[in-house]
């Protein structure tokens, strides 16, 4: 009875983890392309306050777009658990924490954003700074998106490559699109500390493209894996068994 249980909860998890993997993918990819690069100028932060005093609306779609984003990276997180825990509960745990770790930075982001354009319209402010001045750190903020987000990424990598170390251990999946997970999500750690570290590198566009480009495709292949594939419960149930 309690098998039958674990299995249920594992495949309704299995399916909410693949859709979220392809959320997760798909509406910050929309969110650049129909918000944020009709915001953002580059290297000119007045420009780009500019735009959002113009395009108030579409900037607080933009954020409110984030936060849902946030508190999606906590429903993959509980679905991925959910799913892990029979590998290595320990491990599946610490992955859940980072990956709240990751959700919370993520919607502080959000929270200062949202901060900034409070300034940006309070008739208060507007006595004692002056526009200009109100206006600098809310494009700044916008303008350094990429690189406050670096932060996050850094859980990210950390949280992703433990998942993904756990679907390789189990067998659930693929060990060849775990591997590809592990790969791809060291790709994102390494890239975030560059931001950190040397952020002159890390903007490079072809390294942009060459740090991200793997884990875009993981999220798609395993998001449609776990969708439509499922995870091989009996497979990996039998080689927990065998290891322990």
């Amino acid at each position: 009875m309690t098998n039958n249980i674990t299995d249920t909860s594992q495949r309704k998890a299995v399916r909410v983890a693949g859709f979220m993997f392809l959320f997760s993918l798909l509406v910050p990819f929309l969110n650049w392309t129909f918000v944020l690069s009709k915001l953002i100028v580059a290297e000119n932060v007045i420009a780009t306050a500019n735009n959002i005093v113009a395009n108030q609306l579409l900037f607080r779609i933009g954020i409110t777009i984030e936060l849902i984003m946030s508190a999606g990276l906590i429903v993959l997180a509980l679905a991925l658990y959910i799913i892990l825990k029979p590998v290595n509960k320990n491990l599946a745990l610490l992955a859940l924490l980072w990956k709240l770790v990751e959700a919370t930075m993520a919607a502080a982001i959000v929270l200062v954003s949202f901060i900034a354009l409070q300034f940006l319209n309070g008739d208060v402010y507007v006595a004692v700074f002056t526009p200009e001045q109100l206006q600098v750190p809310v494009g700044f903020l916008l303008n350094e998106h990429t690189a406050l987000y670096s932060i996050p990424m850094v859980f990210l990598g950390m949280d992703m490559m433990l998942f993904s170390y756990l679907f390789f251990k189990s067998k659930y999946i693929p060990r060849i699109l775990a591997s590809f997970g592990i790969f791809s999500f060291a790709l994102i750690f390494i890239h975030a500390l560059m931001y950190i570290l040397a952020p002159e590198y890390a903007t490079m566009p072809i390294n942009q493209v060459i740090f991200w480009a793997p884990s875009g495709l993981f999220e798609i292949i395993i998001g449609i894996w776990l969708l439509f594939k499922g995870i091989n419960v009996q497979q990996g149930d039998n080689h927990i068994e065998e290891a322990s």
